[in-house]
């Protein structure tokens, strides 16, 4: 089973917890067992498990992303002024992969799953769910 989760933006950098989305299409698909995926399709954005308690750490992240990968140093930047983001969504990844354990996710108490948007605000980011059942 395949589908997709669309999601409006509002910030330059930002991680969007998309957890509920996510677990909603896990629940629908009726799985046992088996595992999903989750993939943002863009050069500029990436998909993140972390801690869910609070915004500090999802701003914790934003902010050695920026320490590590500041604006306006980079070669691309010349093309259309976002070679960071594309950096910092090479480094953080496209997707992750979460095991479903008696049809629901495995993720643990404290864990979510984000969007990690590099390069906002967008009108429309696509994340692919994708759902492979175990036999």
């Amino acid at each position: 089973m395949q589908q997709i989760v669309h999601l409006k933006t509002d910030k330059h950098n930002g991680l969007y917890d998309i957890t509920s989305q996510i677990a909603n299409i896990v629940k629908q698909a009726n799985i046992g067992s088996g595992m999903v995926n989750v993939y943002v399709q863009g050069a500029t954005a990436g998909i993140m498990i972390q801690e869910n308690w609070d915004n500090s750490v999802q701003n914790d992240v934003i902010t050695l992303l920026w320490k590590l990968v500041p604006p306006g140093v980079w070669e691309h930047d010349a093309q259309d002024n976002n070679g960071d983001a594309h950096l910092k969504a090479g480094i953080v990844g496209p997707s992750e992969t979460i095991p479903i354990i008696e049809g629901k996710m495995g993720l643990s108490t404290w864990q979510n799953i984000f969007l990690c948007e590099f390069d906002g605000p967008r009108d429309d980011r696509s994340i692919v769910v994708t759902l492979i059942e175990s036999r």
